[in-house]
């Protein structure tokens, strides 16, 4: 029998080489872990905006406080900044010649009295001579017309002696209602034309915060809304308004429109001219609101990671974006109420990649 050179090795290199190739069968790599990422639902209401503005409070009433006549200024009682209450005597006209002017209608009223007393005795003894058939008729018609006359002279001087009344009334000038002197117009001393303002006057029956808003803020705010208006320098100090007049046409230096809003249960605190910030909430439309650090790019494209809530896995999607700051986003379009949108993370995602909701959907 003939021996095969090398036959007693065979069975060893066989079963050497199937060890070796049962060593060489690596075992598959295990899945990669979901990564976690922070995400936000996307609400159904539209964005709201915070417009913040600067202004003044202003009294709701301002009045110019003038004499009606004429005349020389004597004497002022009151300076800007005094408070002063309703019938106040605010200052006074040299009164010399309406006190003159009032003597001389009484005077005249007197000599009318009697004139008339004398024009009814004459008509009543006509009046008895011509019932006794003594007098004529023309004679008793004469002492009628007299008496009427007298009468009439009466009433005329009576309404001159009103007149001369009113105007030395008018010498001295009076608070209409209580409230706080803003400016003053003239001094003692000079010769005032009836309607000149001598003081202004600011009245205490309301206050006002006076704002410049711009365009874009008018058409957007609705009406009645509510503004939160609070003290510059003090915060704290705070009180809601109402809005109350609106300028019809617009500043034509700054482009703004001057707007009064009606203070309720103002604090001390806020005092005329006194500096104060107006706060208000607008609707911006019906963009979704999100945070900018959602924001990736797709291409030239702004995008945002969609999370598919079912199979934990993400894709990207472009959007439109309305306007944003810093720490937000208005998208206009490419997402729709209840998506999950990715917030962290965004810059190590690819599409279809598995995630780990660290926030939850909210």
């Amino acid at each position: 029998m003939s021996r095969v050179p090398g036959g007693a090795k065979l069975p060893c290199l066989l079963l050497a080489f199937a060890a070796l190739s049962a060593c060489g069968e690596a075992p598959a790599p295990p899945a990669p872990e979901p990564r976690p990422v922070r995400v936000v639902t996307v609400e159904s209401r539209g964005d709201t905006t915070t417009v913040s503005l600067t202004g003044t409070i202003q009294a709701q009433t301002e009045v110019n406080l003038g004499f009606r006549i004429d005349g020389r200024m004597i004497e002022r009682l009151v300076n800007v900044g005094d408070r002063v209450t309703a019938g106040q005597v605010i200052a006074r006209l040299d009164r010399t010649n309406e006190e003159n002017g009032l003597r001389a209608a009484r005077a005249a009223l007197v000599a009318g009295q009697a004139q008339l007393v004398e024009a009814e005795a004459n008509y009543s003894r006509a009046s008895e001579l011509l019932r006794s058939g003594f007098g004529t008729r023309q004679r008793y018609d004469q002492a009628a017309q007299q008496r009427q006359t007298a009468r009439s002279a009466v009433d005329s001087a009576q309404a001159q002696v009103n007149i001369a009344e009113n105007r030395l009334s008018y010498s001295e000038l009076l608070a209409d209602a209580p409230g706080t002197v803003t400016a003053r117009g003239a001094e003692a001393g000079e010769v005032v034309a009836p309607g000149r303002m001598v003081v202004r006057l600011a009245r205490q029956d309301g206050l006002d915060a006076v704002f410049d808003v711009p365009p874009a803020v008018m058409d957007r705010a609705p009406p009645g809304i509510i503004v939160a208006v609070a003290l510059t320098l003090d915060p704290v100090t705070r009180a809601n308004g109402r809005v109350r007049e609106v300028s019809p046409s617009a500043d034509p230096v700054t482009g703004t429109f001057r707007v009064r809003i009606g203070l309720e249960d103002p604090p001390p605190g806020l005092r005329l001219g006194s500096t104060v910030t107006g706060r208000m909430e607008l609707q911006g439309g019906t963009g979704y609101a999100l945070p900018a650090s959602a924001l990736t790019r797709q291409g030239s494209t702004p995008a945002v990671w969609v999370v598919d809530t079912n199979s934990q896995t993400v894709s990207l999607r472009p959007v439109e974006i309305l306007r944003h700051d810093p720490a937000r986003a208005v998208i206009g379009s490419g997402v729709a109420a209840g998506d999950v949108v990715v917030t962290a993370g965004v810059q190590v995602l690819r599409p279809g990649q598995r995630v780990r909701l660290l926030d939850g959907a909210r």
